[in-house]
């Protein structure tokens, strides 16, 4: 209906567009030679146009993705709020995280870079769009801030820390025995795709885990390019299976929007529900969630969750995650996250992969052994070092310049030299 309402209106404006211009020919031919004239036919036309384009697109938000680009232009951490959702229930009892006393000079300086020079921390939160950083070593809360002067109960959007949740979610369900193995092609779920491409049939699950499908995708910055069709598309379903293999997949690291839209495809016909609600019932809740949570849908008619990117939820459960990773998989006694999963998601090298630097959607940093995070788009970051028990969480409207990865190994460095309380 909004298409047909959507296409009428267009011709409407386009014919008076037409009108508009008619009218201003014949303004033009009285006045042949004037300057003016010619400048007024132009103005007219143009904002005629750019009028009929506007009020089109606005009627066609929920059907089409040049239209939504049109409107909402480049993404930005409030486009949860634009879009349906379908929403997760916290825990019963959420894991306790404990606010502690720190020494008055504990983490109040870091560096702007690798190696730069060192500036206030607070005053490096403040000038770089910060909205929420906490340090988590284990279940005490080293530091809590919300330099916008929001508060922990915000909703807070993850951008891609979105795919670290969702590599979750199908390494659980490969436990579960829901899916066999990431060996698995991912056409045993999604068989149609071998009529799109055969060579779909050589692309395993592990391949769209570590972004080395093969498949084929191309970043304009357009209204219809891969980036907007992956991230704005009212049908997302639809939008993936279009996808073309171009390359011999695991030959080469390259990040790919299509992955976690067909690993979502993948999942939801392997556990036979929509994939907010598989994670409120293996991971959000079982992780103990203090908050309800909301995971954007690419349309109402659509109802697939935006995989790649629109987990919503409050500050502090952002840490409860990395926590759970940094224990292995366990939190509060329970196992929740099988413990050879979370090694093999966040492991260092090349073995079963072409990059080091990146694993089952999580990025490894390099220069410390054994840490890893989750990131996102305008500086969303997780970032845990399982061996001293800390988890620094950083979201923000942008990144604000800032190399976030130095700054997180920074504080985690700091966070694990302070004296343990009691």
């Amino acid at each position: 209906m909004a298409s047909v309402s959507g296409a009428l209106l267009a011709v409407v404006l386009l014919a008076g567009a037409g009108w508009c211009a008619w009218v201003t020919a014949r303004s033009v031919r009285r006045h042949r030679g004037t300057v003016v004239a010619a400048v007024v036919a132009v103005v007219i036309l143009a904002g005629t146009g750019l009028l009929a384009v506007q009020v089109w697109a606005r009627a066609m938000l929920e059907s089409s993705t040049v239209a939504r680009s049109v409107v909402w232009l480049e993404a930005d951490t409030e486009d949860w709020r634009r879009l349906p959702a379908r929403h997760l229930q916290a825990a019963a009892s959420p894991l306790p995280l404990t606010p502690v006393a720190l020494p008055p000079e504990a983490l109040q300086t870091v560096p702007v870079a690798e190696g730069g020079p060192v500036i206030p921390l607070a005053q490096l939160l403040a000038e770089t769009n910060t909205t929420a950083f906490l340090v988590l070593r284990g279940e005490e809360i080293l530091m809590e801030t919300y330099p916008d002067g929001s508060s922990r109960e915000t909703v807070r959007t993850s951008f891609s820390v979105a795919k670290s949740h969702l590599s979750t979610l199908l390494g659980t369900a490969v436990e579960r025995g829901e899916i066999g193995s990431l060996e698995d092609p991912v056409t045993d779920c999604v068989p149609e795709l071998l009529d799109q491409d055969p060579a779909f049939a050589r692309v395993a699950l592990g391949h769209l885990l570590t972004m080395s499908s093969g498949i084929g995708n191309e970043e304009t910055g357009t209204s219809w390019g891969d980036d907007a069709r992956t991230y704005y598309a009212p049908d997302l379903r639809a939008t993936a299976l279009p996808a073309m293999v171009v390359e011999p997949p695991g030959r080469r690291w390259h990040y790919n929007n299509y992955d976690p839209l067909l690993i979502g495809l993948v999942l939801e016909r392997a556990t036979g529900q929509p994939v907010a609600d598989y994670l409120e019932q293996v991971l959000w809740q079982p992780m103990g969630a203090q908050y309800g949570a909301s995971w954007s849908l690419d349309s109402t008619a659509g109802g697939f969750e935006k995989k790649g990117s629109g987990l919503n939820a409050t500050a502090t459960d952002y840490p409860r995650f990395g926590h759970l990773f940094a224990h292995e998989g366990r939190t509060a006694g329970r196992q929740v996250v099988p413990t050879d999963w979370v090694q093999e998601a966040t492991a260092a090298g090349t073995a079963a992969d072409p990059a080091a630097h990146y694993q089952y959607w999580w990025w490894v940093d390099t220069t410390r052994q054994h840490r890893y995070y989750a990131r996102g788009n305008f500086g969303q970051y997780i970032y845990a070092d399982p061996d001293t028990d800390v988890v620094v969480v950083r979201l923000g409207e942008d990144t604000g310049g800032a190399d976030w990865p130095a700054i997180l190994r920074d504080v985690a460095d700091q966070a694990q030299r302070l004296p343990r309380q009691g």
